[in-house]
């Protein structure tokens, strides 16, 4: 699972982290990370229609769009470049050396998170929104 997802912190009052350990204490939940899923799951179900409607409005691709250095070494001999817009996860495959990803890679909005090296995240610096 370590893979499948991303670590954030986030600050929480003393109240707010007393009544969530209360809700686990009591059984609602196994712990506090149980609580915080379920809590955004619960938010993101209930905005799903505004999330659809802006995801086809922007022409975002949904969940994972991995890049790999075939699919840009072919982009770059069709003389193309990409608008990469993702919500979810964008993964620049290790073996994309910096100019192939300069020379390919127009833009690069990612809602969500980016893995790629960090040659490649420096050299795409201007370009990420």
């Amino acid at each position: 699972m370590a893979g499948e997802t991303e670590k954030i912190t986030i600050n929480l009052g003393f109240i707010d982290l007393g009544q969530i350990d209360l809700l686990v204490q009591e059984g609602f939940y196994s712990n506090r990370t149980d609580f915080i899923r379920t809590a955004i799951r619960n938010q993101l179900a209930t905005h799903a229609d505004v999330v659809k409607q802006t995801v086809a409005r922007k022409t975002m691709v949904l969940g994972l769009q991995t890049y790999t250095r075939r699919d840009l070494e072919k982009l770059k001999a069709a003389g193309e470049k990409l608008q990469i817009h993702v919500l979810g996860l964008a993964v620049i495959a290790n073996d994309v050396t910096p100019d192939l990803a300069k020379a390919t890679i127009d833009s690069l909005v990612v809602l969500g998170a980016l893995r790629a090296s960090r040659a490649v995240k420096s050299a795409l610096a201007d370009r990420i929104r």
